[in-house]
């Protein structure tokens, strides 16, 4: 990844002990995180400020997207004790706000969705008070193993649609656009006070004629809660870059989904899924 001759790419690192405390944790629980696998450029931050988005299911994906660090392959049964030790590490955390990712996997009959909702369910019995957000994959359409996750009770359901239509069969060969837009819709359907997120890469090749049409999409199923943030290479075997976002223009996309009728839209170039959820989730749960 070449940011050299972009100064706004560069991130000073959090001083302290924390991040090595939560890694340690983590470690010691037998846990993943998106953070991690997924190399985040906001760890450091994250793991500092003591959160973390916990991933279940495992550390490898059955699918194999053209912009993800996450590794590929089969990756074994379900560990029913996963819920579990992941309500252990939201209560030793002492989150307020907790964020559940997976892997795909559509080897499993649901998608994994029973997993999700037992690990919400666990975090709640050990911490009734915390806020969950759950980023599911698209459980290849299935509208009962979304219902299982709705059912479980999140405080926000985020599913990304990451990129634009046009540009899904190279960088995400095994989902479909329109099942994607199809499952925030049926979220809605499953629990209408539901509150539904989702996000998009900018830099991948994407108009912005292409962008907007995007948003109104993701609009039209009610959804209300935007991340924006910069694709950026994991490795030279992934998508190269196609353009590098200046953060102006990341201010004016927020200014301009705002104006479309997103309740909350975090935007920039380090900009990922889970950051500043909780500042998201607060500014529809008032």
């Amino acid at each position: 990844m070449r940011t050299k001759k972009y100064p706004w790419l560069k991130q000073r690192l959090p001083s302290g002990t924390e991040h090595e405390n939560v890694k340690d944790l983590l470690n010691s629980l037998r846990l993943h995180t998106v953070c991690q696998e997924a190399q985040c450029p906001n760890l450091w931050e994250c793991f500092s400020k003591k959160t973390a988005t916990f991933m279940i299911m495992g550390s490898r994906c059955t699918r194999n997207c053209g912009f993800c660090a996450v590794s590929q392959g089969p990756s074994g049964p379900p560990d029913p004790n996963e819920p579990d030790r992941v309500a252990e590490a939201v209560h030793n955390l002492r989150l307020n706000y907790a964020v559940i990712t997976s892997v795909t996997r559509d080897d499993f009959p649901d998608g994994g969705a029973s997993l999700f909702a037992r690990t919400v369910k666990a975090i709640r019995r050990k911490t009734p008070d915390v806020r969950i957000e759950v980023l599911i994959p698209d459980f290849q359409g299935s509208k009962n193993a979304l219902k299982a996750v709705v059912d479980s009770r999140p405080d926000v359901l985020n599913h990304n649609v990451e990129t634009v239509p046009r540009l899904y069969d190279t960088v995400r060969p095994g989902a479909v656009y329109r099942r994607s837009i199809d499952l925030l819709k049926q979220a809605k359907t499953c629990d209408p006070n539901i509150i539904t997120k989702s996000g998009i890469m900018l830099g991948l090749g994407e108009s912005l004629k292409e962008i907007n049409e995007t948003l109104l999409d993701l609009l039209g199923t009610g959804c209300k809660l935007l991340t924006l943030g910069q694709y950026l290479q994991p490795s030279a075997a992934h998508l190269p870059v196609a353009r590098y976002v200046p953060p102006e223009e990341f201010d004016r996309r927020r200014e301009a989904a705002l104006e479309m009728g997103f309740t909350e839209v975090a935007s920039g170039p380090f900009v990922r899924s889970s950051y500043q959820a909780q500042k998201l989730y607060g500014a529809v749960s008032i």
